[in-house]
Formats: C-alpha cells, structure tokens, sequence
C-alpha cells in the first residue's frame, strides 16, 4: 500500500520515473500495490475520520466513496481506519515505512500502536564516515584515558596535600616539595595532552557535517533524532531495500543499550559493529 500526503498528479509522475524503468516490460509501478493512497494529509490520517474518495480518471476526477478502500485503486483522503479495516488487522499487525520522523513514524506508533520503520537516507554517508574516523577516535580514546588517570592522580595529591596543611588526620608526613613537583608535572602533561585532544574532539564533533556533527550524537550523548527514533520507531534503515537482507520471518533484535556504568572496549570506547546496509 502506498499512502503519499501528494496529489494524483504529482504522485503518478514522480512514480513513474522512480519506478517504471527498472520494472520488467510492461510492468508498472501501480502494479506494485493493492491500493494507493493520494492527498493523505499526514499526520491527520492517523488521527482523524475523513470522507474518502476515488480517483476515477488520469487527471484526477473524484468519486465519493462509501464502502472503503478496493484493490487495484486510487483514492484521496481518508484515514487509517480505513486501511485497517481494508487488511484486516490492526496495531503491531501492520508495518509501516515513511521518511518523516513526525508525520510517519511518531503518530503512527504513539496513536495506532503500528509497528514503524523509518528510512534515514543520511545514515549510510555518516556510517563512511565514521569508519574512516574510526582509527582518530582510538587514539582520541587513549589520550582520553591517559589524561583521566592523571586528573585522578593529581586529585590525590591534592587531598594529601590538603590533609597535611590542615592536618585532617594523624598519619605519617608527606614529602610536601615532591608532591608539588609531581603536581606541576602532571599540569604540564595534561595541558599537552588537551593540546593533542582538542582539534580530534572538534574534527569528531564534526563528523558527517561540519555545523552539526554526527545526526545520532551531540557529543557523547545521543541527538534528539536518536532520542525520538529510540522511542517511536521499532527499526529504522538507510532504504526500505535493505530489509531484503533478511527473510520476512526475521525477528530483529536491538544491541544491548550502552550506559555511562557499562563496560567498555580498549581505549574507553563501547565497542560497535556496523555495516554498509544496516537495519537498527
């Protein structure tokens, strides 16, 4: 089924060049679905009653219809009561696939409990991307850790520091003039480090785009998109055609989530797989 918010005319051009030159002979993209959907006006189909008509003539006549969606047909308007009255099924039941994070997926999930797949054309080009940052973000992790070891080896001497000055607690004297010194070692070395650190913070910050960075992060935490797509779509891809890589009795299971407290891989850095076509 194909449910487009664009008019019959506009959909039946843009449909035909996107898909009836790579179809067999003879073959056209109508035959592609039971029924097609015109002027849907998305996010309202999915919450609102609307009169239903059917596209009677190539440019465009309506008929009004009373007894609901028909195989092999065009219609205009509606809702999706009458697209789950149409299959049959309801909720979980039915899959549907849009490109809009509001419009498809979020009111589709949240109002009809239907399972959601969003395509996020940009996710292949920010997977290349962070491949080929890949080998700067280890060493941008190793340099993390060796400055926290250092900050907690500072923050030591500090409070030994401290209790010795103030006399916190009767313990054995400290070699205060070693302990300075060592202090003013491990500043310099921490400002050295910053200065490494800081151009591979900003470049992986920029990752993908140079004004944004990365769409599913902002900085160590995960972008709003990541947030909403987390909570309203049950898997999202690059393009509808990788769920050919799986059989349609696949059950798709996310990774186990990552928390501040989790384990994390060599080099501070929670260990990932990813693909050139992947469905998360």
């Amino acid at each position: 089924m194909l449910i487009t918010n664009s008019e019959w005319s506009y959909t039946a051009a843009m449909m035909k060049v996107a898909f009836d030159p790579f179809l067999p002979a003879s073959m056209q993209w109508r035959e592609l679905f039971d029924v097609v959907i015109v002027g849907a006006r998305k996010p309202e189909f999915f919450t609102t009653r609307s009169p239903l008509f059917e596209v009677v003539s190539e440019e465009g006549l309506l008929k009004p219809v009373v007894a609901g969606l028909r195989e092999n047909c065009v219609f205009l308007g509606g809702s999706a009561a009458h697209v789950e009255q149409f299959l049959g099924v309801s909720g979980y039941e039915i899959l549907y696939v849009g490109d809009h994070m509001f419009g498809d997926v979020h009111v589709t999930k949240d109002v009809l409990r239907w399972r959601t797949a969003l395509i996020l054309r940009e996710l292949e080009d920010e997977i290349r991307a962070l491949d080929a940052f890949w080998p700067a973000e280890q060493r941008l992790g190793a340099l993390m850790s060796q400055k926290e070891e250092l900050e907690a080896e500072a923050c030591a001497i500090r409070l030994a520091l401290q209790r010795q000055r103030n006399h916190y607690i009767s313990s054995e004297p400290v070699d205060v003039p070693a302990l300075t010194h060592r202090l003013a070692e491990i500043r310099a070395r921490t400002e050295a480090l910053d200065e490494e650190i800081a151009p591979m913070a900003r470049a992986a910050n920029e990752i993908f785009n140079p004004h944004w960075g990365p769409l599913m992060r902002a900085g160590n935490d995960k972008s709003h998109l990541a947030r909403q797509m987390e909570s309203y779509a049950d898997i999202y891809t690059s393009r509808v055609s990788n769920l050919l890589y799986a059989t349609p009795y696949a059950f798709l299971r996310s990774p186990r989530g990552s928390l501040p407290h989790d384990p994390t891989a060599p080099g501070g850095q929670v260990d990932a797989t990813t693909t050139d076509n992947p469905i998360t």
